[in-house]
This record gives C-alpha cells, sequence and structure tokens, in this order.
C-alpha cells in the first residue's frame, strides 16, 4: 500500500482511484462496509482520510479520543486491500475550503477519483455545510460517481466508533472487538522504561498511549505482533494500560509482557490486541505481593489467548 501525504503533483499511477471517504477511526465494520462499497475490478482501492482528524484539529485542548493512530489505522487498510491511502493534511486552508472547492480541488483536479463512497452521515467543506448529498451532486458535474452507504448495525445500534470507546472505557474488549471486526489494537515503537519489570522476573516492552481514548485501566490478555526486527512474529502477552499506582507514577502508558519470548524489543514496532480485560490496577503492599499477582495475571492470559 503506498501512503500520500498530500493531493499535489501525484504521478499518475496513483491518481484514479475509487476510493472510501471519511475518518475511519478505529476501521470498524461500518468502515470496512464503505470500503467493500469503493472497490471496482479495474480501478485501484483509495482511501482518503485526514491527518490529524478534524476534531483534533478543531478541539485541541480536548481529551484523547482517537481509537487509533496513524500507524494502526494504516496496518489496518492495508489488511482490507487499500492499495492507496491519501492522508490529506488537515490545516486552517484545508478546513477553508468549501465544499465546491473540496470537491473540485482535492478530489476531482488532484485526486482524480473515479468514484467515491461516503457514509450517510459524511459531512465535508468549511463549517461542514456539505453532505452525502451535496458530493453526489458535485461528482455528478465533476465526472465522479458517488455511492451514500448506509449506516451499519449490530443488536439493533448503529455501529459507531462512540459506541467502541464507551465499550473499551469499560473493559468489554470483545464487544469492542464485535464492533470493530477485528481485536482493538495499539501500534508503536517500543520505547525505553524503568527497566523494573526486568528486575521483577517479567521484563516488559513499553508503549505510548499519547493521543489516543485509553481503554480501561488495568491488565489485560493480549495478542502480540512484533513487526519489525529479527524476531518478527505473533506471540501471547500479559499487559498494563495506566500510570503504575505501585511505583508513584501518574503518566498512562502500556506495558506488554511477552509470555515465553527472550530478546530485546527496544526501536521495534509492535502491535497489541487487547482481547480480555483481567483486573483493575491496584496498588500492592509491596513488591512479594506483586510478583505473585503477576504470576496469576500471566497464567490467566496464556489459558485465555491458549483457548482463542
Amino acid at each position: 500500500m503506498k501512503v500520500h501525504h498530500h493531493w499535489q503533483g501525484l504521478d499518475a499511477s496513483d491518481r484514479g482511484a475509487s476510493i472510501a471517504m471519511g475518518n475511519f477511526d478505529g476501521v470498524h465494520l461500518g468502515h470496512k462496509a464503505v470500503i467493500d462499497l469503493a472497490r471496482r475490478p479495474n480501478e485501484p482501492l483509495g482511501v482518503v482520510t485526514f491527518e490529524p482528524h478534524p476534531r483534533q484539529f478543531f478541539a485541541a485542548e480536548s481529551p484523547p479520543f482517537r481509537l487509533m493512530n496513524p500507524e494502526t489505522r494504516a496496518n489496518r487498510l492495508a489488511k482490507l486491500g487499500v492499495q492507496e491511502l491519501y492522508e490529506l493534511p488537515f490545516d486552517r486552508n484545508l478546513a477553508a475550503l468549501t465544499p465546491e472547492e473540496f470537491a473540485r480541488i482535492i478530489l476531482a483536479d488532484g485526486l482524480g477519483v473515479s468514484h467515491v463512497v461516503v457514509g450517510a452521515d459524511f459531512r465535508f467543506g468549511k463549517a461542514r455545510a456539505g453532505s452525502a448529498e451535496t458530493l453526489q451532486s458535485l461528482g455528478r458535474d465533476l465526472g465522479f460517481n458517488v455511492t451514500v452507504a448506509e449506516l451499519v448495525q449490530a443488536g439493533g445500534t448503529s455501529i459507531s466508533s462512540t459506541a467502541i470507546r464507551t465499550a473499551l472505557s469499560e473493559g468489554r474488549t470483545r464487544d469492542a472487538a464485535n464492533m470493530l471486526g477485528h481485536w482493538h489494537r495499539i501500534d508503536g515503537e517500543v520505547l525505553h522504561g524503568m527497566k523494573r519489570g526486568r528486575e521483577l522476573g517479567y521484563p516488559t516492552a513499553n508503549m505510548s498511549v499519547e493521543g489516543l481514548h485509553l481503554p480501561r485501566p488495568g491488565v489485560y490478555a493480549v495478542k502480540v505482533d512484533v513487526m519489525t526486527g529479527p524476531q518478527i512474529g505473533s506471540y501471547m502477552g500479559a499487559a498494563n494500560i495506566g500510570v503504575r499506582p505501585m511505583f508513584g507514577e501518574n503518566r498512562p502508558n502500556l506495558e506488554t509482557y511477552l509470555i515465553d519470548f527472550k530478546g530485546d524489543l527496544y526501536g521495534q514496532h509492535l502491535s497489541i490486541a487487547l482481547v480480555d480485560y483481567l483486573r483493575p490496577e491496584r496498588k500492592f503492599d509491596g513488591l512479594p505481593a506483586l510478583i505473585e499477582q503477576m504470576d496469576q495475571d500471566v497464567d490467566q492470559a496464556r489459558a485465555i489467548l491458549t483457548s482463542l
């Protein structure tokens, strides 16, 4: 999959795609339905999205809400067969475009799209003035077709990123997965930490959750994909999301212990899938009690993941 961060001066081979357009935060089953409608036998499959998320641009001080960072989103879209990913830089200039200007300058002249699919609730252009129906009308004038995808439901409720965030906030990882169509994942680079886990017999891979919606703090059974480096592969693991109250820290992060793994993962990229919530974070009376609980967490995670 090719990733483009602009719409200007593209090679001819990178234009003319049939595209799905939206924010695609989470790449859930509703998003997949939009992407599936964009598939055409003789045209490349593309996705147009925005970076940063428009909500992040307009309300920079609001609490983190994103389900996926750009890396996770790109990995998921590639698995769905997307060939051209256009991550349009959402800035003041793009935000100021009217619906007519956006359709002409970006979609028609810049990307040369042949076909566009959007969800029924799609809005675009300055002050969100454009709707899916607006885009259909503009497409007829500018030479591309527009299909509007109906909202996807599960259990009588529309699937949405908001509903998925709620499930994750409550530790309902499998409910979130049912709406996503895949496990909720956090991807990123392994960072250097305080190396306390190594001293306790449980070395962990530390990853940032900055800018992301924080799932319920606590310990999870996780599936781990090592994406880079000499130890590429899939592993079982137990992970903690939170602030590590035992050590008086208050900045959330993700710490993952890879079961039956030996090696150094610093600087490598991991994808952590949250499978089951095991228990809340808590402070222990001492290190022996903490280690005993970690033994139990790993045994429980192993049993859950082996049964999948």
